[in-house]
């Protein structure tokens, strides 16, 4: 990784691609400063403070404390992330998105065009919901028409703005600008959240203990960070093999390529929708002051992660077993609604290709989604554990880290397709500098 960055620098093209997409992260972290106006950040922050839902953290961690400051950056990207994954399964649903996306590149920009309005939208309607339901508790210093008109349209103003550096970014800089400035907000709370944890481990305790405890740590982090890797880098190659035939005078055909399949084929997609639904009752509670008393009050509790595997309190972590057989079930459903052995079988038929034992149609179908099928069941195991050793620390030692599961899963997966996609550059450039040599 660090001997691809070295030589990227070393070209022109490329090393001012790396400089533009650097400019644009540093605006980033300057908007997520900016205030939106008639907002009373301090009574946001008491507010902050007195959640007992990790709903907000992880979404404060989303967005590189830009929530927590009640900044024009404060939804950030998740409306975009939201209606791309919107767009996704509606292009499954809708024959006419799904022609588009078949369409090649004028479909895919047709689509895309289709994502930035729904963002836009979503934007729109999360921070009118925010600023009304805050704003009647205390979040605007005055809460009338004008403030709430203008709180809302700095905050999806903020949001448009990302979503147009991401766009800038994949078109100007490196690529995977989206993925990009998702990944720099959750690594700008990494110092800190590694601070606090030296802080209640290690720091003011005797050398011994202090010892043991960072080395514990460190190990937890290089461990997981590995396993993410290994995770996201895992794939099982089906071997394709091409018939010959005579197309004019010529012999074509008879190739040999494979079709990869990634162990992780959901990514961490499962994980955003196992958590989505987990919270989405305690955020909608926190939003109608509900105390959380009763029945429901012991329902909301096992929803929230803060209270999963707490000494003593044992019984709220039902809810840990719910979020691993989400996490499970949408590790299924995503990866059958964007991978379609049957139509792979029948594409590989009409181009004479098959794999080797198998005959061609269904019986490819079967082996096929047979062999998904485990590997699936392999990458949702490893997805879980990364996902839930966080929950367990937290829960067994009283901390609050949202720096793992998600946050480590994209950040590793988007600095390794970032690393693939400078090097696909480098190679096109040379490529590029021996045709005109």
């Amino acid at each position: 990784m660090f001997a691809t960055l070295k030589n990227a620098f070393k070209i022109k093209e490329i090393r001012s691609k790396l400089f533009f997409t650097f400019a644009m992260l540093v605006v980033i972290r300057i908007g997520s400063q900016l205030p939106v106006p008639g907002v009373d950040r301090e009574y946001f922050a008491y507010w902050f403070s007195q959640q007992t839902s990790d709903a907000f953290s992880l979404l404060d961690a989303f967005t590189g404390g830009s929530f927590l400051n009640m900044s024009i950056l404060a939804l950030n990207i998740t409306p975009y992330i939201t209606s791309s994954i919107i767009m996704q399964l509606l292009t499954i649903a809708i024959p006419k998105l799904e022609e588009m996306q078949r369409d090649g590149e004028d479909g895919r920009k047709k689509i895309a065009s289709i994502t930035r309005y729904v963002t836009v939208g979503l934007a729109l309607l999360e921070s009118t919901v925010m600023v009304i339901g805050f704003g009647n508790q205390g979040l605007l210093e005055k809460f009338n028409a004008m403030n709430v008109v203008t709180a809302v349209a700095a905050l999806t103003a903020g949001s448009a703005f990302l979503m147009w550096i991401g766009e800038r970014i994949t078109e100007k800089g490196v690529g995977n600008g989206i993925s990009i400035v998702l990944i720099i907000n959750i690594i700008s709370r990494l110092p800190q959240e590694i601070s606090a944890l030296f802080e209640q481990f290690v720091i003011g305790k005797k050398v011994a203990i202090a010892v043991v405890a960072a080395i514990i740590i460190i190990a937890v982090i290089v461990g997981m960070t590995v396993l993410v890797v290994i995770l996201n880098g895992g794939v099982r190659k089906i071997p394709v093999q091409y018939a010959k035939k005579v197309q004019g005078r010529k012999m074509v055909g008879g190739q040999t390529t494979n079709i990869p399949l990634k162990v992780n084929t959901a990514g961490v997609i499962p994980i955003i929708f196992a958590s989505s639904i987990m919270q989405l009752p305690i955020v909608i509670s926190s939003f109608a002051r509900y105390s959380g008393t009763g029945i429901w009050g012991e329902i909301l509790k096992g929803l929230n992660s803060s209270y999963w595997c707490k000494p003593g309190q044992w019984v709220y972590s039902i809810g840990l077993l719910v979020y691993i057989v989400l996490v499970v079930f949408f590790a299924y459903f995503y990866t059958s609604i964007t991978f379609n052995p049957l139509e792979i079988s029948e594409n590989m038929k009409k181009q004479g290709g098959f794999i080797p034992g198998i005959r061609p149609g269904k019986p490819t179908s079967d082996y096929l989604t047979k062999i998904l099928n485990y590997i699936i069941f392999i990458g949702a195991v490893g997805l879980t554990i990364v996902g839930v050793l966080p929950f367990i620390f937290n829960g067994v030692f009283n901390t609050s880290v949202t720096f793992g599961g998600t946050s480590l899963i994209i950040v590793a997966s988007v600095i390794l397709e970032t690393i693939k996609q400078i090097e696909s550059q480098m190679l096109v450039r040379n490529y590029k500098g021996f045709l005109n040599d």
